[in-house]
Formats: C-alpha cells, sequence, structure tokens
C-alpha cells in the first residue's frame, strides 16, 4: 500500500470505530471492535509516515494528507463525545481552532520551501523540534490520544449494558477518569502547538509585505 492509502485505510478506521461506539453501542462485539478500530486508526498515522520515508514515496500532497487525516481523526471523535455529553464542546472547538491556526502557519512556511518533519522542517529551535517533530513527542501524543478516544468510547458505550454499568460512586471515578484523560490531551495539543505559532510568526510577518515591484512592471 502506498502512503496515501494507509492514510485514507486510517480515516475509514475512525469513521467506523465511532459509527460502533455510536450506532451499535449495545453490542459488545461492536464495542470491542471500536477499540481496535481506534487504536489502528492512531497506530496507522505512523506507519504511513514510515513507508513514505523508507520508500523515498514522500510527497507534499502526502505530507498535507496526512496531517488532514490527523485533523479528521482529533475532530471526528472529541466531536462524537462531546454530542454524547462526555467532554465540553469547546474541546472539538479549541482543536479545530487549534488545528486551523498551525495548518495556515504551515502553508506559509511552505511558500518558502518549508515543511515537514526534516532538517527543512519551519521548526529552526531544538526545544520547536523536541515538542513538536521528536519521534518520543509524537509517539506520546499518539498513545495519549489513544488511551484517552479508547476510554471515552468505552464509557459511551457502558450505559447500555446494565449489568456492568458500576455504582454511582464508581461511575464518578471512571467519568472522572474520563476528564484527566481529555485534559491531558487537551494541554498535550496546545504545549505541542506553541512552537509552531511562535516560530511561524516570521512567516506570518513576511506574509504581510507587500510583493516588490520589479522594473519591468514599472515600465508598464
Amino acid at each position: 500500500m502506498t502512503p496515501n492509502q494507509i492514510t485514507a485505510a486510517r480515516l475509514a478506521a475512525a469513521f467506523a470505530a465511532v459509527a460502533l461506539f455510536t450506532f451499535f453501542g449495545a453490542a459488545l462485539a461492536a464495542d470491542l471492535a471500536a477499540v481496535v478500530l481506534t487504536i489502528a486508526a492512531i497506530a496507522l498515522d505512523g506507519v504511513d509516515g514510515y513507508i513514505a520515508r523508507t520508500r523515498g514515496l514522500a510527497t507534499p500532497l502526502g505530507a498535507a494528507f496526512d496531517i488532514l487525516g490527523d485533523r479528521i481523526v482529533e475532530n471526528l471523535f472529541f466531536t462524537c463525545f462531546a454530542v454524547g455529553g462526555l467532554v465540553s464542546l469547546w474541546v472539538p472547538v479549541l482543536f479545530f481552532v487549534r488545528g486551523t491556526l498551525t495548518d495556515f502557519l504551515r502553508s506559509l512556511a511552505a511558500r518558502d520551501g518549508r515543511s515537514g518533519f526534516s532538517r527543512n522542517s519551519m521548526l529552526e529551535s531544538w526545544w520547536g523540534r523536541s515538542l513538536v517533530a521528536s519521534r518520543a513527542s509524537r509517539a506520546a501524543y499518539a498513545i495519549l490520544k489513544c488511551v484517552c478516544f479508547c476510554w471515552l468510547g468505552l464509557l459511551l458505550a457502558l450505559p447500555h449494558f446494565s449489568s456492568a454499568w458500576p455504582g454511582m460512586s464508581a461511575r464518578r471515578a471512571l467519568v472522572a477518569a474520563g476528564h484527566f484523560l481529555t485534559a491531558a490531551t487537551v494541554a498535550f495539543c496546545i504545549v505541542r502547538a506553541i512552537p509552531v505559532v511562535w516560530e511561524g510568526r516570521r512567516y506570518l510577518a513576511a506574509a504581510e509585505k507587500p510583493p516588490a515591484i520589479s522594473a519591468i512592471q514599472v515600465a508598464r
């Protein structure tokens, strides 16, 4: 499979997982399948990039499609959980605004030939690369999102099983754990956006400058 096909498969897995969590919440097999698909949707995020790098298949389109896949998966799950009442509506709104802002700055940097996570990245500082582009940061963020989505998805489905739904005190503990995972994911999301916004400001300033007028244009 090509990297773009893997990204498409990741999106299909995410939509299927949300559908199973919501439409078939009363079936234990559906919920377990949804968890597996959620893990697959997050894990495949690293597979497409790995194949693109090792096989020399990296392209600007593939990089943009990969980022688009990240945005769709994040907003899809958090919107689902917001509708289900497990998280605040402001969580998917925050992820949407954060993704739109960072992608806008990345697009400005790409005009100057700065893109991706390699040496040609828009992130030039060591701390920016560590927070955003390092394997440790990307892996930790992916694992945190995966645990958060799986936990919230099971909480969304658990009320359908009256015999398995715990008492009030245990229920509050489970919901509180979901809130903690959501808060941690949101915090990590914001922290990883800081270097992009900070280093992207110079591309924003450059874009505000009017284009230079050549001698030929003046003559015309």
